[in-house]
This record gives structure tokens, sequence and C-alpha cells, in this order.
């Protein structure tokens, strides 16, 4: 597993994978299921791997925490570079900082939230867990009122932050002020996208972005991976080709819950079997899964890229 301090280079090698986490019938971490995904993830070129989100962290125990990372230190191979998720309150952030201080994780993601926030608390926020946490932070940019361009400048300037995960959704990407304002302030090599396929190739094609995350790369590693490298070189052609496979799935997704539409997916797929989805959350219903069912199977019956 990667541990040396996060450079931009690292940023724009792979796509950002954002796994589910496998859970055994029992609520605790199933460590062979998330190493055979994890090998068939790595399989596919893709080397960077963001527990955030998709992994239900918002729904984890301290013990259930400590447990993944014992899992993904002894899972990920010696080159990945595998960044776990923190929060997304202040004082969920700081308890997993403190475990992860003494772990050889480079950075850690801040989950979203939109709960009891202002601007200059999130920024006062930031600044003490990096402290605490002793290394800098990936920030997940959610929502325009959680810090400002500025701010964030400020931050990637004081060696706060190393990476934003940008995901402020609009209805189209190319009209983005946020994101226009964003990249004036902070250089473009440490942002990425991090929506998904859909906005992923003008956010790396035209706004030059390092990047992008996304959870369906669990599912076709060498095709996510093949998208980002054609979106990087400018062959805009092959890229918008190959994103247009996954939007049928991701509109799924939207539509019953990004977390656990993955979460069986990746069973479905035969990828790994992905248990039960830890609460607040809940398993797809069977008809929810019959209607998905034949998008994925078109999906994985298309010739790769």
């Amino acid at each position: 597993m990667k541990t040396s301090a996060v450079q931009p280079a690292d940023i724009a090698r792979s796509v950002f994978a954002v796994p589910p986490v496998a859970m055994s019938a029992d609520g605790t971490i199933n460590r062979a299921e998330n190493a055979k995904m994890i090998r068939h993830i790595e399989a596919g070129g893709v080397s960077s791997l963001l527990y955030g989100g998709n992994a239900n962290i918002y729904n984890f125990d301290l013990e259930t925490y400590r447990a993944m990372l014992d899992m993904l230190e002894a899972s990920a191979a010696p080159e990945s570079w595998v960044i776990p998720a923190i929060g997304p309150d202040f004082g969920k952030m700081l308890d997993q900082a403190r475990i992860l201080r003494d772990r050889p994780y480079p950075t850690a993601l801040t989950l979203p939230t939109t709960v009891a926030t202002h601007p200059l608390g999130v920024e006062a926020g930031l600044r003490r867990t990096a402290e605490v946490f002793g290394k800098p932070l990936f920030v997940y940019a959610k929502s325009e009122n959680y810090l400002t361009p500025a701010q964030f400048g400020a931050l990637a300037r004081d060696g706060v932050i190393c990476a934003i995960k940008y995901a402020i959704e609009r209805k189209g990407p190319r009209h983005d002020a946020f994101l226009d304002a964003l990249v004036q302030e902070v250089d473009r090599k440490i942002i990425v996208s991090g929506m998904g396929e859909r906005p992923a190739l003008t956010h790396v094609h035209e706004f030059k972005l390092a990047g992008y995350t996304s959870g369906l790369v669990c599912i076709l590693p060498a095709v996510s991976q093949a998208f980002l490298k054609a979106a990087q070189a400018g062959d805009t052609a092959k890229a918008a080709s190959i994103a247009a496979r996954f939007i049928p799935l991701e509109n799924a997704r939207e539509k019953y819950g990004f977390i656990r539409v993955l979460h069986t997916l990746v069973r479905l797929a035969g990828v790994a079997d992905t248990g039960p989805i830890l609460p607040l959350l809940a398993d797809l219903t069977p008809a929810e899964i019959t209607e998905l069912t034949p998008m994925l199977d078109v999906l994985l019956e298309k010739t790769p890229a």
C-alpha cells in the first residue's frame, strides 16, 4: 500500500475507485470478499481506492472502522493508494483522525455534510482535523455553502489539504461558476471530478481536472481506466462512447440510492459477495433488483473498451 506523501502525479495516474465494503451476515467486515474486490479492481489497472460514501462509512462505529483499516492494510497491493474517509461531523472526524494518525495512510477523505455547518466553521474544523491527523486532507466539495473557492485556496496553500473531490451537481457541467472560481484558486492538478462518469468528460477534458471518481469502476475497472486515459488525451469521441455504457446504471443509482445500488451491483456482477448493507441504509428490494439486472447484463455483455 502506498504510504508516501501525496503528489499531483498520484492523483492523475488512475481512476479513483469508490468501492462498497463487503460485510458478513453478522455485520462485521468480510476480509476475504473485500480482498477479492480489491484484487479485481487492481487487476483492471486501477490503483487508487477511495473508501468513502459507497463504503457506507457514515454508518460505521469505531470498531468497524478499525476493522476496515486493518483489512485494507492487509489486502491492498504495494503500489495501490488507499484513502479512507472520515466524518462527516466534526466529532467523528476527530475520533477517526486520532485513529488514523498512527496508521500509514497518507491522507483521508472528509465526508460531506450540510448539517450544522458554516464555511468559517468548516475551515476551522478542517484545520484542526489535519493538525490532529498530522497529514493533509482530501476534501469532498459537495455544496457551495461548505467552503468558498478562496477558502479552498487558502487551505491548499497552507498544506491543510492535498486534493479536492469536486461533486457539486449542475444541470449542465459546462456552466459552473463555482468550479470556474475554484480552478483560479487551486491548482487543477489536485482537483478530481467526484460524480462518476456523467460529468467526468467535461470536467477532465474541458476544465482540465486531474481525474475522476467512480463507483461502477468496481465492476469494469479496465473500461473506466480507458475512459480516463481517453479523456486526459483529448480523445473525446472514445471517452464519450465509453461513458455512455455506464449512464443507465448511474441513473438507476441516483433513483434508488447511489450507495445501496452499488453495494448490490458488485454482488450481482460476481465481483464479490458484499453481504447485507449496514443500517441506516437498506438492501435493495426484489423489485428493484429485477429492474436493475437487465441494465447490468447489458453493461457486462458489451465488448471491453
